[in-house]
């Protein structure tokens, strides 16, 4: 398993062992001025994912999940969760960029949001890789691979910035 997260002309990729990895992107996060942290489907998967993960090797992570109960979605949910959630990640709080695409661009013309394919489609380059061969590339291809999600989300959260801050997480 590999995490990144992307600010302005930087990313860092957090691997390896489990515990070692959740623990330094959680301190990493934790450092960063307060902010967004933007997500590609983290409402659905990644941050109950990484939740699930932290709890299971007893690692406390400063994330806040709570039950989006807007939260609709055609696929099922992520195993053992009813569906998507409200975050916060100490002082940053969450903004899934892929709910913003897929209620607009999505919606109106009728086509799937895929990271990758989104990103190809607005002129992006996304690094791209056999996903069932993930477990086969070298450190250095998984980091830009992990890397390269993470700047992608960024970039198309920006590009959207205007509709996509009305789209932060509120958590009450």
């Amino acid at each position: 398993m590999a995490v990144a997260i992307s600010g302005n002309g930087w990313s860092s990729v957090f691997d390896g062992e489990e515990r070692s990895m959740l623990q330094g992107l959680d301190s990493a996060i934790k450092n960063l001025p307060d902010g967004v942290l933007v997500t590609w489907n983290g409402a659905r998967f990644d941050l109950p994912f990484l939740q699930d993960r932290a709890r299971l090797i007893d690692v406390e992570l400063g994330l806040d999940l709570v039950a989006d109960t807007r939260s609709r979605s055609r696929r099922d949910p992520l195993p053992g969760h009813d569906g998507g959630y409200l975050g916060r990640w100490y002082g940053h709080r969450h903004l899934d960029a892929y709910a913003v695409y897929r209620a607009d661009v999505g919606a109106s013309l009728g086509m799937p949001c895929g990271l990758k394919p989104l990103s190809r489609l607005v002129g992006l380059s996304p690094v791209e890789v056999d996903r069932e061969a993930i477990h086969q590339l070298t450190p250095k291809e998984l980091e830009d691979y992990v890397a390269s999600d993470a700047i992608l989300t960024r970039e198309l959260a920006l590009r959207r910035w205007s509709t996509a801050q009305r789209a932060i997480d509120v958590l009450r």
